[in-house]
Order: structure tokens, then sequence, then C-alpha cells
């Protein structure tokens, strides 16, 4: 539905018709001019820390960017809750802390989509990486995700020209948001070498999973 809030500036509803403020919203239908316009809101949810942290407002926007353009991955009430936990939750969090949001938010959203792959075994052997002789002490040990199989292989198998190599530390943290619950993912550490690489990995694959470009993500990736 769209809707006009009419008055601009002046109208006392501005600031709580913002993006992301989440309630009731009454709007009236003119039958004659084929419009229609906010009259009032409710709100029940409103992030204010969105207009004082810019992170926080360009991560809104590319989050809601992909509901969007993927048209809620064919489930508009699961789309509905992620992307309201992710909201919410950076509301209430640092923008240190939002940043590793951003990643589990794209990383579940690849899931919804049925586009995740699976970050414990080998698509081409089926070796698990978590196993010996893979180390979880050892940076060298990882695994790449090859753009040709849209998964990831071991380094035994080798990756392609287009392979993306992730750490064992960051494989065992995607993993983690796949098995675990929001909570519990959320008491885990992650240093920001890794958190780098996740955040390159995951911009690049919901660009590639999907066949998009954002907006958000290219005006705004020096600021995400």
């Amino acid at each position: 539905i769209y809707a006009t809030l009419f008055g601009g500036g002046k109208s006392k509803l501005k600031s709580l018709v913002s993006p992301f403020n989440r309630g009731t919203a009454y709007i009236y239908r003119d039958e004659t001019k084929n419009n229609c316009k906010i009259t009032d809101f409710d709100p029940k949810m409103t992030h204010l820390s969105f207009r004082e942290n810019l992170f926080k407002s360009y991560a809104a926007s590319f989050a809601a960017e992909i509901v969007l353009k993927t048209k809620c991955a064919g489930s508009p009430q699961k789309s509905y809750i992620l992307l309201n936990g992710f909201l919410d939750g950076m509301e209430m969090s640092s923008e240190d802390e939002s940043r590793t949001g951003l990643l589990r938010f794209i990383w579940r959203y690849l899931d919804l989509m049925g586009l995740r792959p699976d970050c414990i075994f080998c698509c081409q052997c089926g070796k698990d990486f978590f196993s010996s002789p893979f180390s979880i002490q050892s940076l060298r040990n990882g695994a790449f995700y090859d753009e040709l199989n849209s998964g990831f292989v071991c380094q035994d198998c080798g990756g392609s020209r287009n392979s993306f190599f992730l750490p064992i530390e960051a494989l065992t943290y995607l993993e983690a948001v796949s098995r675990l619950s929001p909570k519990e993912v959320r008491k885990m550490p992650l240093d920001s070498e890794t958190r780098r690489i996740l955040k390159d990995f995951c911009y690049k694959i919901i660009e590639k999973s999907t066949g998009l470009k954002f907006l958000s993500l290219a005006t705004g990736i020096s600021i995400l």
C-alpha cells in the first residue's frame, strides 16, 4: 500500500512516520482521486538511534532492500520476523554489535531463500571441515566457497579461480549461526579480522546468489 503523509516538515506526524518505525497506520483512501493519505500513526516500536548512527541507517536500508528486491523470499511472514528482529536488535545494540548482526541477518536470509551453502561438508568429496586434519587453531585451514559449485570445497579438492577462501574461524561462526539460537550466537566472540572476512564474503554472496545489485550497498559501502 502506498500512502502519502501530507504537510511535510510541518506535519506533527513527521517524526512518527519514519522509515523502520513499526505500529498501526490509519489511512484514508480517496476514491475520486485514487490515492491514499496517512491520517494518523500509533508507533509500537521506534528506532531513534538510526537517526544518530550512519551505519545503522545504511544497514537498515540494506536489509530492507534485500527483502523487497527478493520479494520476501516467498515468505512474507518469516521475512517480517527476521527483518524486524534485526532492526530491533540494532536499536538495542552498539554499532560494533550491529555490524556483526548484519552478517547474521544476511546468512539467515540466504537460508530463507534456500540459497545458503552447507558450511560443514565439502560439496565435492563430503569431507567434514571440523574434523582431522583440520585444526580450529590454525588460520591456514579452512575452505573455499566456489561460485561454480555454489558451495564450500576443501583445500584438497581446491577451489576454482572464482573461489573465496574462508578460514576455519569464519566457517565455525557461520555454522553456529546456522545451528544455534540468536541468543546463543550473540554470546560468541568474533575478532575483527574474521568479521572483515565474513563481511566481504556475505556482501559478495548475497549479490551473487540473488543475481541482484543493491543500491544501498553501492552507495554506503564505505560505511557498511
